[in-house]
């Protein structure tokens, strides 16, 4: 569910309504090897449904391919830990804590993988 917001447009004359989308969870470690994936981690890799994955475990194991949805994956976005404007920062939206460890069968992957993995992420 969104939160709906009513707020004076910059002319102080004209309501707005914005509607606060949810955050990204910002999942703490990777799904495959439990490895530690902070806030601010370069290695975090996230697909269109925020499955998170390390980059070791996205290119050397996973291929690129999503075992959960056969996405492919980009970096995290890294929430600034500083509030430098308008409360958009880890402080007010917090990473999560959650831990999704579900390693993935190599066995199963290779036959997803088989299907997939040679049509680009952007066509799958």
């Amino acid at each position: 569910m969104t939160v709906v917001e009513r707020r004076l447009c910059s002319d102080a004359r004209t309501l707005v309504t914005l509607r606060k989308q949810p955050m990204l969870e910002i999942r703490p470690t990777c799904e495959h090897c439990n490895r530690p994936l902070p806030a601010a981690s370069l290695e975090a890799r996230i697909c269109t449904y925020e499955c998170t994955f390390c980059a070791s475990c996205v290119d050397n194991v996973l291929a690129n391919v999503c075992p959960n949805c056969g996405g492919g994956f980009v970096a995290r976005p890294i929430r600034p830990s500083r509030n430098w404007k308008g409360d958009n920062y880890l402080g007010k939206d917090p990473a999560s804590t959650k831990i999704n460890h579900r390693p993935v069968d190599p066995v199963v992957h290779a036959k997803f993988l088989a299907m997939v993995k040679n049509i680009p992420p952007d066509k799958r």
